[in-house]
């Protein structure tokens, strides 16, 4: 089967949620919005060494997150009860791959599409619901040693890297997909939070071990300091690279963390991080949409942490209140976007698969909205969020569906989606339990390779300063 070429827009039937190919043309993307409120802005093709020492601490202080209320840890339940019914029964039970996305408008939906990344958020996602009384611990065991044994065993790898999409069934590269690094941290993610939930059982501890040692970081890392976003048999290395701030933290991290194929520390301090402001906040970002801040720290605790650069958490809570504003300057265009409906990120559309979000302002953005875009930011700004789930919730019903939240929809043209997509339901799954109790990123820290990797990276704890009452 030929390659799906990807552009702004893509099919959704072909490319099945594929956004990492899709923000590899983001320098091709049109900024189609105005830019009247990013007040300044340090490109990333000039960004100095003394740029990305500069503390993105802002000229204004940044939130307050105002804590959840018991009312919200009861609607919290209910979605993450939601969002684990579509990692266990949208898996095959055998392999342990789980699908990349699901149509909720059907009574079966006959997809055999896999993404790795799906299925590490998924055996986190095991892991939760476990510890929540969804699925029985049996039950649970069960699936996480069947899904690794089959990640060891026969999941074909290079090097240690998986293939980005597989068939459910048989684990057979599908649409000859890359073997992608990011796709892969996200699975070894899972594999580790596994491991230390279940820390008492031997085959899930041993096969977790096998699984992460496998992967030789030194050759993603080709012959440089820049990690390669992937690899195929047919053309070797991607051209892109994970040079700028994104998910990329996760990347980085783990491969530093490795005892048996370690990534070398300087790898940390070669990517760049760009200083972006917008209406007087401050913060370290990319041009790409917001889950790029969430999804390193969906596993990573970087709270009262910071390295040289930047306290990252508090830098996703900048960065996500920034785009709340960003939304709200919309509103004259797309009178849906309030300070109870916000929210863009990659996501389905009316028109495919489509990368938007900013500021700046990135895609062509039409009045959309997207639940994983506030679900993915629970942590940072928990009342805020919250304000807008209960919103979708509340008043568009049809956005609803045995899985919680459907990917998308545009109140101002009547669409909803017809899928979901494991990658984001895994996100809105694994920060709402963050937001809650913080059991993710207490068990995934658990790990030596984590810890090791944020001590490599410079990593201390600090108090930081109290934020500014709003």
């Amino acid at each position: 089967m030929k390659r799906p070429q990807f552009d702004a827009k893509i099919d959704k039937t072909k490319c099945e949620g594929s956004r990492r190919k899709l923000l590899r043309r983001m320098a091709a993307v049109a900024l189609t919005l105005p830019l009247s409120r990013l007040t300044s802005l340090a490109l990333e093709s000039s960004a100095t060494d003394e740029e990305q020492s500069s503390p993105p601490a802002g000229p204004a202080p940044y939130p307050t997150p105002i804590p959840l209320e018991p009312a919200d840890d009861a609607f919290l339940e209910a979605l993450e009860q939601a969002c684990f019914l579509f990692f266990w029964e949208q898996a095959n039970p055998t392999t342990g791959l789980i699908k990349d996305r699901s149509n909720v408008r059907v009574n079966q939906d006959s997809s055999v599409v896999a993404s790795i990344a799906s299925s590490g958020f998924g055996l986190t996602a095991i892991c939760i619901a476990e510890k929540r009384g969804f699925v029985s611990r049996a039950d649970a065991r069960r699936r996480v040693v069947m899904s690794l044994s089959y990640l060891w065993h026969k999941l074909p790898t290079h090097r240690g890297f998986y293939f980005h999409f597989a068939n459910i069934n048989t684990g057979e590269r599908v649409w000859d997909s890359e073997v992608s690094s990011v796709d892969t941290a996200i699975l070894l993610c899972g594999v580790l939070t596994c491991r230390q939930h279940f820390f008492e059982d031997r085959d899930i501890n041993e096969l977790a071990h096998a699984i992460f040692d496998r992967v030789d970081w030194t050759w993603i890392a080709e012959d440089t300091s820049i990690l390669s976003m992937g690899w195929t048999p047919e053309y070797g290395f991607i051209p892109s690279r994970w040079g700028f701030y994104s998910e990329l933290m996760m990347i980085y991290l783990l491969g530093m963390g490795s005892a048996s194929h370690p990534l070398d520390s300087q790898t940390w301090f070669a990517w760049k991080r760009t200083i972006f402001d917008y209406d007087g906040l401050r913060y370290i970002g990319s041009f790409a949409p917001l889950f790029v801040h969430q999804y390193s720290q969906a596993w990573f605790d970087f709270r009262n942490k910071k390295d040289r650069y930047a306290d990252y958490f508090q830098n996703s809570i900048i960065a996500t209140d920034a785009h709340r504003l960003f939304c709200l300057s919309l509103n004259e265009q797309f009178p849906d976007y309030s300070n109870a409906l916000w929210g863009i990120t990659a996501s389905d559309s009316a028109q495919g698969y489509v990368v938007w979000g900013g500021p700046p302002a990135v895609g062509p953005i039409n009045g959309t909205v997207v639940p994983c875009a506030a679900s993915g930011s629970l942590p940072f700004l928990p009342a805020a969020t919250m304000r807008v789930l209960r919103t979708i919730h509340d008043h568009y019903p049809k956005t609803w569906c045995r899985y919680g939240f459907v990917d998308a929809f545009n109140p101002l043209t009547d669409w909803y989606d017809t899928d979901v997509i494991g990658i984001d339901v895994g996100i809105t799954m694994l920060m709402a339990e963050n937001a809650r109790t913080g059991f993710v990123w207490e068990t995934f820290m658990k790990n030596p390779e984590a810890q090791r990797g944020m001590e490599i990276a410079g990593f201390k704890e600090y108090t930081p300063a109290a934020p500014a009452q709003q």
